[in-house]
């Protein structure tokens, strides 16, 4: 039986499930719209890659990474559970093991990792500001009338530069507008709003930090070949982007899950394929036992509560071995 591993990435816009094999050649993956419903969007996802799952193949591992990496976690059986920094970079230096910095631009997020002898030494993420985030683009290519599947070949045919405000995304939108009605043409908008961004970009989560090559840009905004060059202009060097750049997070997490369980020689605490059958419900509850106030987060599975997080203390988060 080949031994496989599946690594979930479950974000605010996208949930993405992989699965590797030891030597971690990608052998399914799947981009799946979450509309605020990650627990209903995996389960989706689990049926259609039961449906895909080759005979000789066995699930030795699962991790979770992404802002949903907790919940869909416990509803897997995850093996491993980490944040998308760790995901992100422990997948770049797998594919560009000599990588230095790592770019990531996602649908409503964005972060910097800076790398050292395969090691992360720095990083930084914005998760408040929209602008540079893939869902601003969407907005703004929707609103100028071009498919975003063009977005990049119609800002690398632009004649001219033009400058666009890209702090805000208030601010951006009101530049361009303020740009076509001088004259500019949508080709030279777009260049000048991929530029925007990216200085944006550098200026915000590359402050301060030491920026050096190898210089790795992934996400789905890495599709876009106007933020590519825009990144090169800014930089002054070549950027690569990884075969794949758009699920680097899930990739990075079925990595963890197979080390976790080579190290642990422990098996897999993976469900099965009918943990989409299961039915977790997620609830909250205020902890007032100090004046920290912590919102703990508690699922339950046929009325049993399988996990809680979200305190402080770890007083819930620890209680759950006791109830279990």
């Amino acid at each position: 039986m080949r031994e496989l591993y599946m690594g979930v990435d479950v974000g605010s816009v996208s949930t993405n499930i992989v699965v590797v094999d030891e030597a971690v050649n990608v052998i399914s993956s799947q981009y799946i719209r979450t509309n605020g419903q990650p627990l209903e969007t995996v389960k989706a996802g689990l049926k259609t890659l039961q449906r895909r799952f080759p005979d000789d193949g066995v699930i030795r591992g699962v991790g979770t990474t992404g802002s949903g990496r907790q919940l869909v976690g416990v509803m897997l059986g995850a093996d491993v559970i980490k944040n998308e920094i760790t995901a992100h970079a422990t997948a770049t230096i797998q594919f560009v093991p000599d990588v230095r910095t790592i770019f990531e631009i996602g649908g409503q997020d964005s972060k910097i990792i800076v790398v050292e002898n395969q090691m992360v030494t720095d990083f930084a993420m914005n998760t408040v500001c929209a602008a540079g985030t893939g869902s601003f683009l969407d907005h703004q290519a929707e609103r100028l009338g071009i498919p975003i599947e063009d977005f990049g070949d119609k800002a690398l045919s632009a004649d001219r530069d033009v400058r666009i405000a890209g702090r805000c995304t208030v601010f951006a939108e009101s530049d361009m507008i303020a740009k076509q009605q001088f004259g500019f043409s949508k080709a030279e908008i777009i260049k000048g709003l991929c530029e925007a961004l990216v200085r944006n970009y550098i200026n915000n989560l590359g402050r301060g930090k030491k920026l050096e090559p190898p210089f790795v840009f992934q996400g789905g905004v890495a599709a876009n070949k106007g933020i590519i060059a825009a990144f090169e202009k800014e930089i002054n060097h070549q950027v690569m982007v990884p075969e794949h750049y758009n699920i680097m997070g899930a990739v990075g997490s079925a990595i963890l899950a197979r080390n976790e369980v080579k190290i642990s020689g422990n098996a897999t605490s993976f469900r099965g394929f009918q943990a989409a059958d299961l039915e977790f419900v997620p609830a909250t509850f205020e902890c007032e036992d100090c004046p920290n106030h912590c919102e703990v987060i508690e699922v339950k599975l046929d009325g049993r509560i399988v996990a809680r997080w979200g305190d402080r203390c770890g007083k819930w988060t620890n209680s759950v071995s006791a109830i279990a």
